[in-house]
């Protein structure tokens, strides 16, 4: 009992550090208009906060924009950006923002504080994960067995990466009291804390990975970044980054969010026809970091995770679920509605 109640004492902190950090995100985060790619800022204004604009799995959110999709719908959209998905949460549940591009299951974890938001447009059917081990500890870390007693990153605590570590802890016996997940957000941050030694390893995505591999500062231990990786880590289909939004907002504007949704199936059509090399060249060019084929490597290498026509992956919400019940008491002891975690009306409609 005493753990569980750390555990939310700790998780109710983290949610208030988060409120204030994201209380000044509209001045504070880094943001784009649909309209500055020409079409002069017209349209319907929708803001739109991503978990990390640069980070591949969240690759579709500036791709629409640079490939004037959201202008072509007459929406003006501002992309914002935070570097944990768990901060996009926050400011799509505090009304900053009338969307979020991060992970699906955080409409599950909501659901349990009562807040309902749903993803309208699933974007993967993997989560585009990667564990990582510095090479300094990689004769110690051979599976997730040996996570006890260490130093993990995660982009942010209460997010995404930071649930899929608790799960593969405890799936492979380790209790989620037994090791450390350490806050280090992705990047050139994550690489520094992996390279100094301030984590064993941790959960990241690319382009991060690659330049990892390509400095030879870690190794992988767990890559999933494609399906298959996914059902052996996992279990099953692992619906990742999506556009989510409160469901009341959702009921109440249909047809932008009708455009919203027309406007990210017609990008991943795109990108299933295109190669990495061509999506690359579409991105802001300083998203390579001055290598523009190590970035068109990582692009590739996560391409596996997204889906085509935005829909819903099958069993995927139940294998969502499955993860968060194996170790965040909120869900342990919550009856989910999974149908009201995500709608498949408006990419059907897309598909046409």
């Amino acid at each position: 009992m005493r753990k569980t109640a750390r555990f939310a004492a700790s998780a109710a902190a983290g949610l208030l550090a988060l409120s204030s950090l994201t209380a000044c995100a509209n001045d504070a985060a880094s943001s784009t208009h649909a309209g500055s790619g020409g079409g002069g800022g017209k349209g319907e204004h929708v803001k739109i906060m991503v978990g990390g604009l640069d980070k591949v799995i969240y690759l579709p959110a500036m791709l629409t924009q640079r490939l004037g999709y959201f202008a072509d719908e007459g929406l003006d959209v501002e992309l914002l950006s935070e570097p944990a998905g768990v901060q996009a949460e926050t400011a799509l549940v505090s009304g900053q923002v009338q969307g979020a591009v991060g992970f699906y299951d955080h409409t599950l974890d909501l659901q349990t504080k009562g807040k309902y938001v749903e993803s309208v447009v699933q974007f993967s059917h993997a989560p585009g994960e990667v564990e990582v081990v510095s090479n300094k500890a990689a004769d110690k870390i051979k599976s997730p067995k040996d996570f006890k007693g260490k130093k993990l990153g995660v982009t942010g605590l209460g997010s995404s990466t930071d649930f899929l570590t608790k799960y593969l802890a405890v799936k492979n016996g380790v209790a989620v009291s037994e090791f450390s997940p350490v806050a280090v957000g992705a990047g050139p941050t994550f690489i520094a804390a992996l390279e100094k030694g301030s984590i064993d390893g941790g959960m990241t995505t690319d382009p991060t990975v690659a330049t990892i591999l390509d400095k030879k500062a870690g190794k992988v231990l767990l890559d999933m970044r494609t399906p298959e990786g996914s059902q052996e880590a996992l279990g099953g289909p692992y619906p990742s980054s999506s556009l989510y939004m409160q469901t009341d907002w959702v009921n109440g504007h249909k047809e932008t969010v009708q455009k919203l949704a027309n406007a990210f199936v017609k990008t991943l059509k795109w990108m299933s026809t295109h190669s990495a090399d061509e999506i690359a060249a579409k991105m802001p060019a300083d998203y390579s970091q001055g290598n523009k084929a190590l970035y068109a490597e990582a692009i590739k290498s996560t391409l596996p995770m997204f889906t085509t026509d935005g829909v819903m992956p099958q069993n995927g919400p139940e294998t969502v679920e499955k993860v968060l019940k194996a170790f965040n008491p909120n869900i342990q002891n919550a009856d989910v509605d999974l149908s009201k975690t995500f709608t498949t009306e408006f990419v059907e409609k897309a598909a046409g």
